[in-house]
């Protein structure tokens, strides 16, 4: 009899435990928090900054949080685990409420987050690297790991002329841009994922 009673009691607690057991093996790592954050005036930007979370949702490791960045607040930056700054060229570098929103990042608090940057120009020559390189230039003061874009033609990141060598009814982003776009997000949520799990 008291063997039957240990059988059963130890059948109850193997039986018991086992659901518990199984929800934390099938729980499986938290996704990756990703904050993309964007300055449009046109919409070309902004569908860039949509295009970038495509990618970084099919990654199937990410969070994402697409956000202006007169929205963005300090819990957001904190919050993430990569972020992604999109601007419009102005005069060969980023747009001036983008270098604001960069400004007021708080200092000290950001190191080893995942970096990487987007842009869109009117014109072939008109700054798009140049642009990409003082948004990530900011990120490495703050310490961030910098990430550029998925194939050897982005190397700095995203970017799309908007305007030169196109006719009027073309103009705007083009297919391969906004592959780029999705290339970039994909491989920011897979590197930060990596980094996270380290």
């Amino acid at each position: 009899m008291k063997f039957v009673t240990m059988m059963a009691l130890g059948c109850g607690l193997l039986c018991a435990a086992a659901p518990a057991h199984s929800q934390a093996v099938g729980a499986g790592p938290a996704p990756v928090r990703i904050l993309i954050a964007y300055a449009s005036a046109t919409g070309h930007t902004e569908q860039m900054a949509r295009a970038v979370a495509e990618g970084a949702k099919q990654a199937g490791t990410a969070k994402v949080t697409l956000k202006r960045v007169a929205d963005v607040s300090e819990a957001d930056l904190l919050e993430a685990d990569a972020i992604i700054v999109g601007s419009p060229v102005y005069n060969g570098g980023m747009a001036a409420t983008v270098k604001a929103f960069i400004d007021r990042w708080p200092f000290e608090k950001l190191h080893d987050k995942v970096g990487a940057a987007f842009v869109t120009g009117g014109g072939l020559s008109s700054g798009e690297e140049l642009a990409q390189m003082s948004i990530l230039s900011a990120m490495l003061v703050f310490r961030f790991v910098i990430v550029g874009g998925d194939t050897a033609l982005a190397p700095f990141g995203a970017s799309a002329v908007v305007e030169e060598g196109k006719p009027a009814k073309a103009r705007g982003v083009d297919a391969a841009a906004l592959d780029k776009a999705r290339g970039l997000g994909a491989r920011v949520a897979r590197v930060a994922a990596r980094l996270r799990a380290d």
